[in-house]
């Protein structure tokens, strides 16, 4: 088996460009989805600060 960690020296290699077009565009739908999921998610501490703000207290 080969040892991984002594690769780490050497230099980086060249990356087909078909190869380095298909990763980044896999980035770009990643956050795109991350963008839309945050876009239609609720933000769970501003909902209750929000509704404890606007509550009146019973007297």
């Amino acid at each position: 088996m080969d040892n991984p960690f002594k690769h780490i020296n050497q230099p980086l290699k060249e990356v087909p460009p078909e190869l380095k077009s298909k990763v980044m565009s896999d980035i770009a739908m990643a956050k795109l989805i991350m963008e839309l999921a945050a876009l239609f998610s609720y933000n769970i501490g501003d909902v209750i600060e929000t509704v404890m703000r606007s509550r009146k207290p019973n007297k």
